[in-house]
């Protein structure tokens, strides 16, 4: 149509037709304080606790850019899809409200290594800790779970400084044990570790304990009876919901994001997946199978979660074998995770052998996360993919045995 015109009339239209339109500015960071910190009271209930406002300077900043995700109409439906699952094996058509909210822009080092310090700070009782990172952009948290005496889930909620997004970090201590740590929470953490992780409730070898009795014999496992046992109200992913949905009651308008490190970071990814909230994991075991087997229904991208991993961590990666390795001691045996990944892959690329010992969450602060990934090619971080072709229990046959 353009050539019929004069030429110098055609090359003015083509300038207004192919100039650039305005730049987007990107969106302004969010500024974290820690609120509060919050745990599990006997049962499912959430205890929160205000920190002390002598603590209340302190902020993190993370970058952040707009996420597409799908989040339940109800409450009342998404538990209505799971109890169709679980008792006829069905999917309904579950309709998911597509929407799009701000979220942690992960392909920034920068916010990943501030979630990470969110994530660690996840293991201490306050900001006086001697390990404890200091953030500036979040107010000061709400901690969970740090009475004395309490053995449950524990972490901190931070907040944006105009209250618009929230951040539940949620402590991890899959690992603490095979370390040889100890702690008031360490008998629950390995209990829900070998129910979420593992093919058959943590059985490695004909002289283990295991914690469900769903084992019957010849490499069988009793599909129903390993699905009945992550459904008990006092484990790890029902406090989650709780805890979730408290923490939604006290900031109804903000949008909340997950992290978490190890098992913690295995209950933000499946905390995630029931919300539709922005969930970042940091060395986490295998969760798929963990969320099929608690009948969580399938939104249609769980895009919205990221895991963060490095191939040196067995725990992460489920690459040991043997009734005598990390992952056995643990109870740990999976590799396939939900949503998105971004793999380190510190073995090829670093040399780094594999160990145990790297998989703790400040070991990945100062020694993964300190500098960008790959500098002389200008990439801070590693490209965002989705795992393929993971293959989990092939040894386990799965049925109706008891």
């Amino acid at each position: 149509m353009l050539t019929a015109l004069p030429t110098t009339l055609r090359l003015v239209l083509a300038a207004f037709l192919w100039a650039k339109g305005p730049d987007h500015a990107a969106p302004a960071p969010l500024r974290f304080q820690l609120r509060h910190e919050h745990a599990a009271a006997n049962g499912s209930r959430s205890v929160f606790a205000d920190v002390s406002p002598s603590f209340l300077g302190e902020y993190y900043q993370v970058l952040i850019k707009t996420i597409a995700t799908h989040q339940p109409p109800s409450a009342a439906a998404y538990s209505d899809a799971r109890l169709l699952s679980m008792r006829h094996a069905q999917s309904p058509a579950f309709l998911w409200d597509p929407v799009e909210i701000p979220g942690p822009d992960v392909s920034k080092r920068e916010t990943l290594r501030q979630l990470a310090k969110m994530t660690s700070n996840a293991y201490y009782a306050e900001p006086g800790h001697k390990s404890w990172y200091p953030l500036n952009g979040w107010n000061i948290s709400v901690p969970f779970g740090w009475e004395p005496d309490a053995d449950g889930m524990r972490g901190h909620v931070f907040v944006a400084d105009n209250n618009s997004t929230v951040v539940i970090s949620i402590k991890g201590g899959a690992g603490s044990w095979i370390a040889g740590g100890e702690g008031p929470t360490m008998k629950k953490d390995k209990l829900n570790v070998n129910l979420l992780f593992s093919c058959c409730c943590a059985r490695v070898g004909p002289t283990w304990y295991t914690v469900c009795d769903c084992y019957a014999g010849g490499g069988k496992c009793d599909q129903r009876c390993v699905e009945q046992s992550l459904l008990d109200n006092n484990l790890f992913y029902a406090i989650g919901t709780n805890l979730y949905n408290d923490v939604a009651y006290m900031y109804p308008n903000a949008n909340i994001w997950l992290v978490g490190h190890s098992l913690g970071g295995a209950l933000a990814s499946l905390l995630g997946a029931t919300f539709g909230a922005p969930a970042v994991a940091f060395e986490t075991p295998g969760d798929k199978l963990a969320a099929t087997r608690l009948h969580l229904p399938s939104p249609p991208s769980t895009q919205h979660i990221t895991h963060v991993y490095h191939t040196a961590d067995p725990l992460a990666t489920g690459a040991c074998i043997g009734v005598t390795s990390v992952c056995a001691l643990g109870g740990f045996a999976l590799d396939c995770h939900l949503g998105q990944r971004i793999l380190y892959d510190t073995v090829a690329q670093r040399k780094w052998a594999v160990d145990a010992r790297t998989h703790g969450i400040q070991f990945v602060l100062d020694n993964l996360l300190n500098a960008d990934w790959d500098p002389a090619r200008g990439v801070a971080v590693p490209a965002v993919d989705v795992q393929a072709g993971c293959v989990e229990c092939v040894d386990w046959e799965y049925g109706d045995f008891k």
